[in-house]
């Protein structure tokens, strides 16, 4: 059994890659760089929005000094207006809850985009305290640092990442930690490759953990 389950915030708890990657798209177009929604997802879902900027100038966006803070201006009051939870998850969270097997978020994203997203659907009281994010620790995926200092925090031995991006699950198999890869938008076959095991739903996970 494992004594601890890290889950990735955007994309796994709440339902915000779309929404956030929407924004970027509308947002590059005005600085010369044109993207789909699906060729945005797949260059940057994961990545620090600092990876976002740097891999986009060099795609031959002409970024201005201060679009970091301008982009993450425009994503929050997206999110703002309205992030869901990603279904099934309350149900997750109470069937850990009910087994007593801790859980905490580990994420590239900044605090306060998690207060925005998990506070609208009632999640940041069970999160904040545990919550461990990239930009607090000078360290983001796929660099291992949150999953490990996550384990330590709890004094795990056996934990277990639930994730959905590349680098995430790069950053699990770097930790030696099983990890478990949401596919919502495709097929999960890179995911997979990189050694994750895919599931489709989030009802799923119960018996991936042997609940």
């Amino acid at each position: 059994m494992h004594d601890l389950v890290i889950f990735d915030c955007d994309g796994v708890l709440v339902d915000s890659e779309v929404l956030s990657n929407q924004v970027m798209v509308d947002n590059l177009a005005g600085y010369g760089l044109h993207l789909s929604l699906t060729e945005c997802m797949a260059l940057f879902v994961g990545g620090t929005m600092t990876g976002v900027r740097d891999k986009a100038r060099h795609l031959g966006a002409d970024l201005p000094d201060d679009w970091t803070e301008q982009i993450y201006a425009e994503i929050y009051d997206t999110l703002r207006a309205g992030t869901p939870l990603i279904e099934g998850i309350p149900e997750l969270l109470a069937g850990l809850d009910a087994q007593g097997i801790p859980y905490c978020v580990a994420s590239n994203g900044r605090p306060e985009k998690m207060q925005i997203t998990l506070g609208q659907n009632g999640l940041w009281d069970r999160f904040k305290d545990v919550m461990f994010s990239a930009h607090i620790l000078g360290s983001g995926k796929p660099d291992p640092t949150l999953f490990l200092t996550a384990a330590q925090h709890f004094g795990a031995s056996n934990p277990v990442v639930i994730e959905d991006s590349e680098n995430g699950v790069t950053a699990a198999r770097r930790a030696n930690m099983r990890c478990l890869a949401y596919a919502a938008h495709d097929d999960g076959a890179r995911l997979s490759g990189l050694g994750a095991e895919v599931f489709t739903a989030m009802p799923q996970v119960p018996g991936l953990l042997g609940l």
